[in-house]
């Protein structure tokens, strides 16, 4: 591992249009940058700062490869306008200031109207008719497309699926229907073709609400350390995880997360057992009906096409929805003693907007900021939560269209934990071909909102 202190001052030119060239005698730099003109020592920077900071993978100086390392510039120090250059530069609308220690989590719940917490079950249930309408309508799709035609339809399949979780997600918030019962049978029945157990996930997602981008604590998703960087090294196991975490497959990373965290009952505890284990039930026993009809009726090649696909389609919005909420240049993970629930809530999710079709199939999963504020909050009060979040906290949140710019961040260079610049990539130290050939060939395409 290579120490900030053993690196010479180096720029990155994606995060200022014409930076020049720091120096590399160890003097402070002067940055200009059109059509800012910036004249500050922003880039190159020795001191350790305990704040959000922006994050930048190195300028690589020739084709045989620099070391790819991160540098950091305090958010708190850019002007309105410096903040939003750096945004687009990574494909973001806007960068939020990071909110005043002090603001509590409490204060921003009783900022928004009270009746974003009310439960409407017209609406909660017309959420269930829209997606087993939609599902049906994929599967028929399915059956009908010629093969040239299935990629689109299973497309839209993965998608209306993700509406069975959506519909599960607000039963596992209890923003579903004022009965329990009603949300855990209606949960675990959303969950299972999903193969989704019910009861395991929502307490580790509960768990994932109360510790959001907390070290160690955070169940949903959370960067490699240096240390686990280190133990991969030469191992079938590390070529795994960076070929998956380092690339456009990133994108199906939920279905390790699944097939680790909500399987194993040790991970629970003995007063959580009865339930976790009728869930597990309640998804073997769909697993044992459903699977052997679906072979028996359309064959192996049935199980592949309307199954197995549409459900990896599932997967790609579970995991591509969760890193953008969650994944930003300038969002720090922080340990216990440091974290702040608010900042964390508020300035530490980011809000992204997605096509008109996926968001009506996906129940508005994507207005992520109000759900982390208050999970309690109905998918259909989110956006009016959201207003109001806009309206009296907006210049503290994160937004952005989703585009491959920032895809293409999150890809490449978000992927290690790094104390002093919230990240680095895997290739921080010496660029890998496997990187570099990404970071050429991504599409890098990015509209404003």
């Amino acid at each position: 591992m290579i120490s900030s202190s053993t690196l010479p001052p180096v720029c990155h030119r994606s995060v200022f249009q014409g930076l020049q060239q720091c120096r590399t005698n160890g003097k402070a730099a002067t940055v200009n940058a059109a059509p800012l003109r910036l004249t500050k020592s922003l880039i190159c920077r020795r001191t350790k700062v305990q704040h959000s900071k922006v994050t930048a993978s190195a300028h690589r100086q020739n084709s045989a490869g620099a070391a790819a390392v991160s540098l950091s510039v305090p958010v708190e120090q850019l002007s309105d306008s410096e903040r939003q250059q750096v945004a687009h530069q990574y494909g973001y609308s806007k960068i939020g200031k990071q909110l005043p220690e002090g603001v509590t989590l409490s204060q921003i719940v009783k900022s928004m109207p009270s009746e974003v917490f009310d439960i409407n079950p017209w609406k909660s249930w017309s959420a269930v008719a829209i997606t087993l309408a939609s599902v049906a309508a994929s599967l028929y799709l399915i059956a009908i497309a010629p093969w040239y035609l299935l990629p689109l339809a299973w497309g839209f399949a993965g998608t209306a699926w993700t509406g069975f979780f959506v519909v599960g997600h607000d039963c596992g918030h209890r923003a579903f229907s004022k009965n329990k019962l009603t949300e855990d049978i209606v949960g675990t029945l959303m969950f299972a073709p999903l193969i989704f157990p019910f009861e395991p996930w929502r307490i580790k997602h509960n768990h994932h609400h109360a510790h959001t981008n907390k070290l160690v604590e955070d169940t949903a998703w959370h960067p490699v350390s240096k240390q686990e960087l280190g133990e991969w090294k030469g191992t079938f196991k590390g070529w795994l995880y960076k070929t998956f975490l380092g690339s456009p497959l990133k994108s199906w990373a939920s279905v390790g997360h699944w097939l680790i965290w909500h399987f194993d009952t040790t991970k629970y505890s003995e007063k959580q057992q009865d339930r976790v284990k009728i869930s597990l039930a309640a998804v073997y026993a769909f697993m044992v009906i459903a699977f052997p009809s679906l072979i028996y009726f359309t064959g192996i090649t049935g199980f592949f096409k309307f199954w197995l696909m549409p459900w990896l389609g599932y997967h790609f919005w579970m995991s591509t929805f969760t890193v953008v909420h969650h994944t930003a240049p300038h969002i720090p993970f922080k340990d216990a003693k440091n974290w702040d629930a608010a900042q964390a809530q508020l300035s530490g999710t980011v809000h992204c907007d997605f096509p008109k079709w996926v968001e009506f199939l996906t129940h508005d999963i994507s207005v992520h900021v109000p759900h982390h504020v208050a999970s309690k909050i109905p998918w259909y009060n989110l956006r009016k939560a959201n207003a109001s979040l806009r309206q009296n906290w907006g210049q503290y949140m994160t937004e952005a269209r989703f585009n491959w710019r920032m895809m293409k961040t999150i890809f490449t260079e978000l992927h290690v934990y790094d104390e002093d610049n919230v990240y680095v990539p895997f290739d921080f130290q010496k660029e890998e071909p496997f990187l570099q050939f990404q970071r050429k060939v991504l599409p890098n395409t990015y509209r404003p909102s």
